[in-house]
């Protein structure tokens, strides 16, 4: 073996530096602002940028197989899709999801997934090329306002003026986007900084005037939570995604195991705490469970654990909860009081103050409440038809018994998300994956693509499944070619009933059956032929009888993924279901005549 190829050997033998490791030697030299930037981002330990090239960053791509930089950059075939696998990556896994695109277009195409972020706390930092300096406010080719576009939608963004400037102002953005309520960030890169030579310089200490974590958590406070609960005889624990966030979910468990207080969740907060659990109540709200929202009309204190109280929950709020206290632990003091009045507030880190709030509080008797839980339970159970025909439900039950819970599940958005909120039974936190707040559709097959990248990237070992409506899946479809060429062995699951379910569903309910422009028969594709042109393997079924069958055969495959096509009844309803201007204990459980609803 030549020297050469044994000092090769030898590097691909040692642990790959991290961090500020990673660049402790270019630290003072001189550089172009495209390679300064390459840096900063092995600085951050950036491990996968999802990205797309263009004319304002080829500088940067240029660099970046010049100098090989230790992250991996996946080419996404749409920036919307990009934007999205940064989101799955980062609820994946807890860490900074990373977008890099190209101006005017490729900064626009990213917007859908900013917003999505921002709505929904999740933390990215997009990196947006953009037109020269000299050039910007003059229509050059590809330009656009990229800040004041994303300004409503981003913790915060930045032009970057200098090459000396980028590693503080990447840093920066990092650290905006991991701290405190979590969300997205947002850098543009003009051409000529870029092309400009400066001095790469790293500093880990932050200083941002204006801008702290809060901590918002005295003793007076913390005792006056203490005689709340211990006052209270129907107690009732909601939880979000904040409490994901905080990486909290075993500090919760052990609050609501120590004090006996059953736990009820948002869309977010599914598997911040174990729904196989006696005390779990599953998810509330508009399709939550029906037990659920009768706790929460009946409770006589909510302790709100990183939740924000939106629409989609409360329904009415002037109807919500009406005989509760309300205990409110949230990082962002924008949302304390903002649509449902604390009777307490704790602005400060959801972790932190399930911690000191638990030595505190005794156990609590409350078995009379959690038997009438348990009444609620027993009054309306989830129930689907079982007469023959492939229902979706019954899909997601068999899904759930192969992958024992165990898997990262990410869903679209309509029908297909809120059954599988229902049916799927979530006991860890991370596994579920989903756009809330902005209801994206087409975000579950590229979040899917970025958490298996993610899970890959820090080597942890999970199926990741994809569930999909026909409607949405069409939206990013064309990122199941980039799953297939990198092996990420995606479970893509399509419920297909040749309709946008979720607004058919309304279209029956309360549109006197007039189901404007939701058929997409004659649009759909053939979706085993579509899977196998990006090179992935392809199954249907069409009955019960097969779907057993199909999930077995797709659970063998490990090297690309896999699309499995179930032909569901069109016409199922997700039930319950509180309707617009109704408040919680106002449910729907069944079809009823619209008009009692309207």
């Amino acid at each position: 073996m030549s020297s050469a190829s044994t000092a090769a050997a030898l590097a691909e033998s040692q642990p790959r530096l991290r961090g500020r490791d990673a660049v402790q030697q270019y630290i003072g030299k001189k550089m172009s602002g495209a390679e300064i930037f390459l840096h900063a981002l092995e600085a951050e330990d950036a491990r996968v940028v999802f990205g797309h090239p263009g004319g304002a960053v080829i500088h940067v791509y240029d660099e970046m197989a010049r100098v090989k930089p230790n992250f991996q950059h996946v080419l996404v075939r749409h920036e919307q899709g990009g934007t999205h696998a940064a989101e799955g990556y980062a609820k994946a896994t807890g860490q900074v999801g990373t977008v890099l695109v190209t101006s005017g277009p490729g900064a626009t195409n990213t917007v859908t997934g900013i917003a999505d972020a921002f709505m929904d706390s999740v933390p990215i930092v997009v990196f947006t090329g953009q037109v020269p300096m000299p050039l910007i406010g003059n229509d050059a080719f590809q330009e656009t306002d990229t800040l004041g576009v994303t300004r409503s939608i981003t913790k915060h963004n930045y032009l970057v003026r200098s090459p000396d400037d980028i590693p503080r102002i990447v840093h920066e953005a990092y650290h905006l986007a991991r701290t405190g309520r979590p969300g997205p960030v947002v850098v543009d890169l003009p051409k000529d900084v870029l092309m400009a030579e400066g001095v790469f310089q790293f500093d880990e200490e932050i200083q941002m005037r204006g801008y702290s974590v809060p901590d918002d958590c005295d003793e007076i406070r913390l005792h006056r939570a203490v005689r709340m609960i211990e006052k209270s005889q129907r107690p009732l624990l909601y939880v979000g995604g904040g409490t994901i966030n905080s990486n909290a979910a075993e500090v919760l468990t052990e609050f609501a195991h120590h004090t006996n207080i059953p736990v009820t969740t948002s869309l977010h907060g599914l598997g911040a705490f174990p729904e196989d659990d006696p005390l779990s109540l599953g998810m509330l709200g508009m399709h939550g469970m029906w037990w659920a929202n009768q706790a929460v009309q009946h409770a006589d204190l909510i302790i709100a654990v990183g939740a924000r109280f939106d629409d989609r929950v409360t329904g009415m709020v002037d109807r919500w909860a009406p005989h509760a206290a309300i205990i409110h632990i949230e990082i962002d003091k924008s949302c304390i009081s903002k649509n449902i009045y604390a009777d307490l507030a704790f602005n400060a880190d959801v972790k932190s103050v399930l911690e000191q709030l638990r030595p505190l509080v005794k156990p609590k008797k409350v078995k009379r409440w959690l038997n009438k839980i348990q009444d609620w339970r027993d009054e309306c159970p989830l129930t689907y038809a079982d007469d023959g025909e492939l229902r979706p439900q019954y899909v997601l039950e068999k899904l759930r018994a192969r992958s024992g819970g165990d898997a990262v599940v990410c869903t679209d958005v309509g029908q297909n998300q809120m059954w599988a909120a229902q049916y799927l039974k979530f006991t860890q936190p991370r596994t579920h994956i989903t756009s809330g707040g902005l209801g994206t559709m087409g975000f579950s097959l590229p979040a899917a693509l970025g958490a298996g990248f993610g899970l890959r990237a820090y080597g942890i070992d999970k199926t990741v499944i994809s569930i999909n409506g026909d409607g949405g899946f069409m939206m990013n479809a064309q990122e199941l070619a980039v799953a297939s060429a990198h092996g990420i062995p995606l479970k893509v699951v399509i419920m297909n009933n040749n309709f946008l379910g979720m607004v058919r569903q309304w279209q029956e309910l309360f549109h006197e059956n007039r189901f404007s422009h939701t058929d997409l028969t004659d649009t759909n594709p053939d979706f085993v032929q579509l899977a196998r042109a990006s090179r992935c393997a392809a199954l249907r079924a069409e009955r019960p009888d097969q779907v057993d069958d199909v999930i077995e055969k797709a659970w063998k495959i490990n090297d690309r993924p896999v699309v499995m096509e179930f032909r569901v009844v069109k016409e199922e309803m997700v039930f319950p279901m509180v309707p617009a201007g109704k408040s919680s204990d106002e449910m729907i459980t069944s079809r009823h005549a619209p008009e009692t609803f309207v």
